[in-house]
């Protein structure tokens, strides 16, 4: 098995970024999700809610954060030192407010009042003690430091929409593409789909992870990202293939044992 791709999102809920080459901290990727966007009485928003988060290109230059969008020229962006709490999937975390041009530009993009907000020190939120180690620690994401999926349980579950939809009487669809999943890492190499719910410990390159848990999808995963629009895929397959306990299921959860380096064409050993 080998890394086949790695990813990041500077601004969660964002269009992210494809790399080479990646730090493994312990609370994520170097720069991701490390800024996120609330609304104007400060809970967090997500393109759960508001998809044309998905059209801003969000890229870092050291402590500086650019904004791209369709509807307007990009944006530098540098924090501006006043904090508030922000409720991040229940835990309360002390977010730096980006100030009022950055407020703007989101705000034009999304047609509402909203605000950007940074994570200055990631120490700050723990993951999930029922999955984790008291010290564990992640970022802004949506509960563990970095999420791993699989080209073979891709290759599957578009195989399912492709009989789901003929069984329908629908046209085929297109295959779906790994980007709607939003992964950190994508493993490609292994031998059976979805043989990841069973990993404990992987290492990728030098860096040896713990499996916290396997990762319940969303709506999120429905959007079009070159329409911003929600369909039913591939919540519909995952719900008849793929439900248990009331949620539906794709890729695994990781927390590194401790940072360093992971590129592409990394070798994979589930440990």
């Amino acid at each position: 098995m080998k890394l086949a791709s790695i990813h990041f999102y500077p601004v969660k809920s964002t269009a992210g970024h494809q790399v080479r080459q990646a730090e493994v901290q312990p609370w994520g990727l170097a720069g991701d999700r490390r800024y996120l966007v609330t609304d104007e009485r400060g809970e967090l928003l997500t393109a759960r809610v508001e998809p044309w988060l998905l059209a801003c290109v969000a890229e870092l230059d050291g402590d500086a954060l650019t904004l791209t969008g369709p509807h307007a020229a990009p944006l530098r962006v540098t924090p501006e030192g006043v904090m508030s709490a922000v409720n991040v999937r229940g835990t309360s975390v002390a977010l730096t407010d980006c100030g009022d041009d950055a407020a703007r530009w989101l705000s034009d993009l999304l047609g509402r009042p909203v605000r950007l907000k940074w994570l200055d020190d990631p120490t700050r939120r723990p993951v999930n003690p029922a999955y984790g180690l008291p010290e564990d620690r992640v970022s802004l994401a949506d509960g563990y430091p970095l999420l791993l999926t699989t080209t073979a349980s891709l290759t599957l579950l578009n195989d399912w929409i492709v009989e789901t939809a003929l069984e329908r009487g629908e046209e085929a669809p297109a295959p779906l593409p790994m980007h709607r999943f939003r992964p950190n890492v994508v493993i490609d190499g292994v031998e059976t789909a979805f043989a990841e719910d069973e990993w404990k410990r992987v290492r990728i390159g030098e860096v040896a992870f713990r499996v916290s848990k396997r990762c319940d999808r969303c709506v999120l995963t429905t959007i079009d990202t070159a329409t911003y629009t929600k369909g039913k895929e591939p919540i519909r397959t995952l719900s008849r293939y793929r439900r248990q306990d009331g949620k539906v299921w794709f890729g695994i959860n990781l927390i590194p044992d401790a940072p360093g380096r992971v590129t592409q064409g990394d070798p994979v050993v589930v440990l």
